[in-house]
């Protein structure tokens, strides 16, 4: 993917600059150690800190918010940036409850981010269900996204927001083309729900990445937190027995320091 630069800065939080625009998935910004309430009996701590703090992040001109309402994607810290960047994109419920012009997108449903100077860039919200079927009473509403602009040749950027395997997550690797792929990961549990998952797993994401033509899968949203079951050795656990051509699409970013993609 030419053009674009990624910098991780810890959890689901990534900066994306493409031809001017500074976009921010998911901010998360705080402190380690504090413990926060998911509801329903669940609660996780924060285990460690952003590579970066927000002053180095910012400016940004959009957040990429695939919801609002966990602490491991929008804490404190990350919900006191959101006046000062250019658009909040997030679900239509997180939108209702952040305010402020935020945009609320549906699954499938489109906007465009314009600025003088910058190409358009076209934003595609993409099925996500953080946890198992009928769990969305509990664990509410998330999208991820897929973005677009002139002159991608090699494919969309997609960004899955914190979701099992289901469904709506193949519909994306199989309606859209999709050159690099940031994914949630972590095979998160609770001691309340047992065996349930609420991320993909190691698994589920071999299992995605053989399906679709995703051309590098950028793992995220996998450390950092006590919830988490399964950090980067149990994904490269499971990736030492997947196909080599899956093995070799995974790319681990550093955190803290940008990097460049470039197209294969």
């Amino acid at each position: 993917m030419k053009g674009v630069r990624l910098t991780h800065v810890g959890g689901p939080t990534v900066l994306i600059e493409t031809g001017g625009w500074r976009l921010l998935v998911d901010p998360t910004f705080d402190a380690p150690g504090r413990r926060y309430a998911f509801g329903w009996g669940t609660s996780s701590r924060k285990v460690a800190g952003p590579a970066l703090p927000v002053e180095q992040v910012l400016p940004v001109d959009a957040v990429l918010l695939s919801h609002d309402h966990h602490a491991d994607n929008l804490d404190d810290a990350g919900r006191a940036l959101l006046p000062s960047a250019g658009a909040v994109l997030t679900t239509r419920p997180g939108a209702a409850r952040l305010g402020n012009g935020a945009r609320g997108l549906h699954p499938w449903e489109t906007t465009e981010l314009e600025a003088p100077g910058r190409p358009a860039l076209r934003v595609t919200a993409t099925p996500a269900r953080h946890g198992p079927p009928l769990s969305r009473p509990v664990a509410g509403h998330v999208i991820g996204f897929a973005l677009e602009w002139p002159g991608q040749e090699d494919g969309v950027l997609w960004i899955s927001g914190d979701t099992v395997l289901f469904g709506g997550v193949r519909a994306v690797v199989d309606r859209l083309r999709i050159d690099t792929a940031l994914l949630h990961l972590g095979g998160v549990r609770f001691p309340v729900t047992g065996p349930l998952r609420y991320s993909m797993t190691a698994r589920q994401a071999v299992e995605l990445v053989a399906r679709g033509g995703l051309r590098t899968v950028v793992p995220v949203h996998y450390e950092g937190w006590s919830h988490f079951r399964q950090g980067r050795d149990a994904v490269e656990r499971e990736l030492a027995t997947a196909p080599a051509d899956v093995r070799e699409r995974v790319r681990w970013l550093p955190l803290g320091r940008p990097v460049e993609l470039v197209s294969g």
